[in-house]
């Protein structure tokens, strides 16, 4: 089963959505963690420079000052202190330090190990400094720093950090070792997410936005491009019989339709040559014939007069004269044709009843059928403007099917009213079921459906066509009704006198 495709257009415009979209999404994802990292980084650099300074915090009369401080560097952000000795016992921790699961060995160690001193571990207190007498300094002695080497330079501080979470969020920490003491700084990555958060919601706001005038540019972009498309379109519906001479201006077409523009327009060129020269032949024959017919029917109809009545010979001569007489019919009818292929049917416009036409009709069916039931529901005075002529021509061609193609004992069914501005004429009448296939043919020239069922009727198939295109001329349709079982309707629609159908 095949899917409907969906339009260039549209087709056009989803696939910039998904390939902009996806773009969008990509470049939102990459730009939102680049974001997120320069915090993070900015944050670390704040980090580590806090902790270095954290080196002489022995000096500072108050910690918790310093905390305070440390919070106002930090723009008010939650802050964690954490300070322990060199022997491991804590100096100061920040009041409601949240459980960061942080303990002695997620310090750094440091590359330089303390100086032996007093054995003590964080359960034994270390003993308190004994009074001593200062001792005065010795001298060195000459070239003392000759035979000794420089003290080496103090090792550097060894800093480290990493995320935490807790109950209440994300934590940045910071930790430092110094041969002295550990310092632990943890910032609250709250701010920051808030500000992710910020970026995140613009985007979210913002890539709808994008993706809605992305796909109405490229609507207006396609429709801009299809625009010579559409163009061709209306030119290509209007080759009919009547516009085959028009042509697609290409001066005001893009370079990119051009050859194909031009394609379509040498086609045109050949398409009316060939129709002119189609139509030429067939009006030409048909016209050149219309006067050696004329002149043999008068002839044949001489000479039956002067045959012995009932011999062979006037049987004979009244054969010829019915060939004649239908090959001068079918003479006429390729005339009006190829007028009518032409666009130069000429038609002489005169009130025209249909109710009396059609009254004049069903007293030749009475006399051609006598077998034949038939129905009427004609409405009066049924005036249409038009060709009298060639309008009761197309009545007797429809009566004429429906008496040839009926039934043993069948009917016929004439119907005339007026729906709006239209008269509408509905010929009926039974008959054997019409095949599709023949159905969608039976306005096509020369065509009779299956020979089997045709040869005993007399006719060439140009009847209906004529008819259709007649008409037409007059600004209406005949056509052929839907299928019902065992019968066949055609429908011949005009306009009213005086109006025009649209």
């Amino acid at each position: 089963m095949n899917m409907k495709r969906h339009s260039f257009r549209v087709r056009i415009a989803l696939l910039s959505a998904t390939l902009t979209g996806a773009s969008l999404i990509a470049f939102s994802v990459v730009f939102w963690w680049l974001i997120y990292k320069a915090y993070l980084g900015r944050l670390d650099a704040e980090l580590k420079n806090q902790l270095l300074q954290t080196n002489h915090l022995q000096e500072q009369p108050s910690l918790q000052v310093y905390e305070t401080r440390l919070t106002h560097n930090f723009n008010d952000t939650p802050i964690i202190f954490w300070l322990i000795d060199r022997e491991g016992f804590t100096q100061y921790r920040s009041p409601n330090m949240p459980n960061l699961n942080l303990q002695i060995s997620n310090f750094p160690q440091s590359s330089d190990p303390p100086p032996p001193d007093f054995p003590h571990t964080p359960d034994r207190p270390r003993p308190p400094d004994f009074p001593h007498t200062p001792r005065r300094p010795r001298r060195p002695p000459h070239n003392f720093e000759s035979h000794f080497p420089p003290p080496p330079p103090p090792p550097p501080p060894q800093l480290k950090i990493m995320t935490r979470r807790s109950s209440s969020g994300l934590w940045r920490v910071g930790l430092v070792t110094f041969p002295h003491q550990k310092v632990a700084i943890a910032v609250s990555l709250s701010g920051i997410d808030q500000e992710m958060a910020s970026i995140r919601n613009g985007f979210l706001v913002s890539i709808p936005i994008l993706l809605l005038m992305i796909v109405g540019a490229s609507w207006l972009l396609s429709s801009s491009a299809l625009h010579p498309i559409q163009r061709l379109t209306k030119s290509i519906q209007q080759v009919t019989v009547k516009g085959l001479d028009q042509r697609v201006p290409i001066n005001t077409t893009d370079i990119e339709f051009v050859e194909l523009i031009q394609v379509f327009n040498q086609m045109l060129e050949r398409l009316e040559r060939s129709f002119k020269q189609a139509s030429r032949f067939s009006g030409d024959a048909a016209h050149e014939l219309k006067t050696p017919l004329a002149i043999l029917q008068g002839e044949l109809e001489q000479m039956l007069q002067k045959a012995e009545t009932e011999s062979s010979t006037q049987q004979a001569l009244s054969h010829l004269l019915d060939e004649v007489r239908r090959l001068g019919g079918t003479t006429r009818k390729l005339l009006l044709l190829s007028l009518a292929d032409a666009g130069q049917m000429r038609l002489y416009q005169t009130p025209v009843n249909l109710s009396s036409v059609l009254a004049d009709q069903i007293e030749d069916i009475e006399l051609l059928a006598p077998h034949l039931i038939i129905q009427t529901e004609i409405n009066p005075e049924l005036m249409v403007s038009g060709d009298q002529d060639l309008l009761t021509q197309v009545l007797q061609n429809l009566i004429g099917n429906a008496i040839k193609y009926n039934l043993p004992e069948g009917w016929i069914k004439i119907q005339g009213y007026k729906r709006g501005k239209k008269v509408i004429i509905t010929v009926s009448n039974t008959s054997k079921d019409i095949p599709l296939k023949d159905r969608d043919r039976l306005f096509d020239r020369f065509y009779r459906g299956d020979p089997a069922r045709t040869r005993q009727i007399e006719g060439i198939g140009l009847g209906l066509s004529l008819a259709r295109e007649i008409a037409r001329a007059h600004q209406g349709d005949l056509t052929l009704d839907p299928p019902q079982l065992g019968q066949t309707s055609f429908t011949l629609t005009l306009p009213q006198a005086g109006s025009k159908l649209v």
